[in-house]
Protein backbone atom coordinates (compact mmCIF):
# COMPACT_ATOMS: atom_id res chain seq x y z
CA UNK A 1 0.00 0.00 0.00
CA UNK A 2 1.44 3.50 -1.30
CA UNK A 3 0.75 6.33 1.14
CA UNK A 4 0.65 9.65 -0.31
CA UNK A 5 1.83 12.74 1.79
CA UNK A 6 -1.49 14.10 1.76
CA UNK A 7 -2.68 10.77 3.55
CA UNK A 8 0.21 10.61 6.15
CA UNK A 9 -0.74 14.44 7.11
CA UNK A 10 -4.22 13.29 7.40
CA UNK A 11 -3.39 10.26 9.58
CA UNK A 12 -1.14 12.72 11.56
CA UNK A 13 -4.14 14.96 12.18
CA UNK A 14 -6.74 12.76 13.54
CA UNK A 15 -4.36 11.34 15.45
CA UNK A 16 -3.03 14.50 16.97
CA UNK A 17 -7.10 15.92 17.55
CA UNK A 18 -7.62 12.57 19.03
CA UNK A 19 -4.98 12.91 21.49
CA UNK A 20 -5.60 16.48 22.18
CA UNK A 21 -9.42 15.24 22.88
CA UNK A 22 -8.37 12.56 25.43
CA UNK A 23 -5.95 15.29 27.05
CA UNK A 24 -8.75 18.02 27.27
CA UNK A 25 -11.36 14.95 28.99
CA UNK A 26 -8.94 13.96 31.38
CA UNK A 27 -8.42 17.59 32.30
CA UNK A 28 -11.95 17.77 32.57
CA UNK A 29 -12.04 14.78 34.66
CA UNK A 30 -8.94 15.34 37.34
CA UNK A 31 -10.95 18.39 38.76
CA UNK A 32 -14.09 15.83 39.69
CA UNK A 33 -13.99 15.24 43.39
CA UNK A 34 -16.84 12.63 45.49
CA UNK A 35 -18.42 14.19 48.12
CA UNK A 36 -17.26 12.43 50.65
CA UNK A 37 -13.60 13.85 49.72
CA UNK A 38 -15.76 17.65 48.96
CA UNK A 39 -16.85 16.70 52.85
CA UNK A 40 -13.26 16.52 54.07
CA UNK A 41 -12.44 19.65 52.07
CA UNK A 42 -14.61 21.91 53.18
CA UNK A 43 -14.48 20.91 56.77
CA UNK A 44 -10.46 21.60 56.83
CA UNK A 45 -11.22 25.51 55.30
CA UNK A 46 -12.10 24.98 51.49
CA UNK A 47 -15.22 27.23 50.30
CA UNK A 48 -17.98 25.18 49.31
CA UNK A 49 -19.61 27.19 46.31
CA UNK A 50 -23.20 26.44 45.42
CA UNK A 51 -23.96 27.74 41.88
CA UNK A 52 -27.80 26.58 42.04
CA UNK A 53 -30.52 29.43 41.87
CA UNK A 54 -31.21 30.63 45.27
CA UNK A 55 -35.35 28.84 44.98
CA UNK A 56 -32.71 25.54 45.18
CA UNK A 57 -30.52 26.60 47.42
CA UNK A 58 -33.32 27.76 50.15
CA UNK A 59 -34.73 24.35 49.28
CA UNK A 60 -32.09 22.19 50.43
CA UNK A 61 -28.00 23.12 50.49
CA UNK A 62 -25.26 22.24 52.46
CA UNK A 63 -24.24 23.75 55.68
CA UNK A 64 -21.60 25.87 55.21
CA UNK A 65 -22.20 26.33 51.87
CA UNK A 66 -21.75 29.85 50.05
CA UNK A 67 -24.23 30.62 47.49
CA UNK A 68 -23.98 32.56 43.84
CA UNK A 69 -25.51 31.45 41.01
CA UNK A 70 -23.67 30.75 37.81
CA UNK A 71 -25.57 33.41 36.17
CA UNK A 72 -23.86 35.91 38.29
CA UNK A 73 -20.89 34.19 39.12
CA UNK A 74 -18.48 36.24 36.56
CA UNK A 75 -19.88 39.78 38.48
CA UNK A 76 -19.37 38.58 41.83
CA UNK A 77 -15.63 36.97 41.75
CA UNK A 78 -14.73 39.60 44.09
CA UNK A 79 -16.39 38.15 46.91
CA UNK A 80 -14.38 35.39 47.06
CA UNK A 81 -11.09 36.70 45.60
CA UNK A 82 -9.90 35.60 49.11
CA UNK A 83 -10.02 31.94 47.52
CA UNK A 84 -7.89 32.54 44.58
CA UNK A 85 -5.08 30.83 45.46
CA UNK A 86 -7.20 28.55 48.15
CA UNK A 87 -9.27 25.21 47.39
CA UNK A 88 -12.81 26.11 45.98
CA UNK A 89 -15.23 23.05 45.91
CA UNK A 90 -18.19 23.77 43.00
CA UNK A 91 -20.99 22.16 43.73
CA UNK A 92 -24.83 22.41 41.69
CA UNK A 93 -27.94 20.00 41.40
CA UNK A 94 -26.19 17.17 39.48
CA UNK A 95 -22.25 18.27 38.40
CA UNK A 96 -22.95 20.26 35.17
CA UNK A 97 -23.66 24.10 36.23
CA UNK A 98 -20.55 23.18 38.57
CA UNK A 99 -18.64 21.99 35.56
CA UNK A 100 -19.02 25.17 34.04
CA UNK A 101 -18.22 27.40 37.18
CA UNK A 102 -14.95 25.98 37.70
CA UNK A 103 -13.93 26.23 33.75
CA UNK A 104 -15.01 30.02 34.63
CA UNK A 105 -13.13 30.08 37.93
CA UNK A 106 -10.28 28.77 36.48
CA UNK A 107 -10.06 31.11 33.37
CA UNK A 108 -10.62 33.44 36.04
CA UNK A 109 -6.90 32.29 37.25
CA UNK A 110 -8.59 30.22 40.33
CA UNK A 111 -5.95 27.56 41.24
CA UNK A 112 -7.52 24.99 43.10
CA UNK A 113 -11.09 24.39 41.89
CA UNK A 114 -13.06 21.75 42.02
CA UNK A 115 -16.14 20.18 40.99
CA UNK A 116 -18.35 17.98 43.03
CA UNK A 117 -19.45 15.07 40.89
CA UNK A 118 -22.85 14.49 41.45
CA UNK A 119 -23.27 17.76 43.17
CA UNK A 120 -26.36 18.14 45.98
CA UNK A 121 -28.17 14.76 44.90
CA UNK A 122 -24.81 12.87 45.42
CA UNK A 123 -24.50 15.04 49.15
CA UNK A 124 -27.47 13.77 50.15
CA UNK A 125 -27.81 10.08 48.90
CA UNK A 126 -24.45 9.78 50.95
CA UNK A 127 -26.78 10.80 53.67
CA UNK A 128 -24.25 14.17 54.56
CA UNK A 129 -25.80 17.00 56.86
CA UNK A 130 -27.82 18.69 54.38
CA UNK A 131 -29.73 22.06 55.71
CA UNK A 132 -33.96 22.26 55.08
CA UNK A 133 -36.53 24.77 56.00
CA UNK A 134 -38.23 23.97 59.01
Amino acid sequence: MKLTTKKISLTLATLLLVMLGAQRLQATTDVDIDVTQAHTMNRQGALLLDVREPSEYTEVHAPNATLIPLGQLGARLDEIASYKDKPIIVMCRSGRRSAKAVHLLQEAGYSHVSNIAGGILAWEKSELKVVRPN
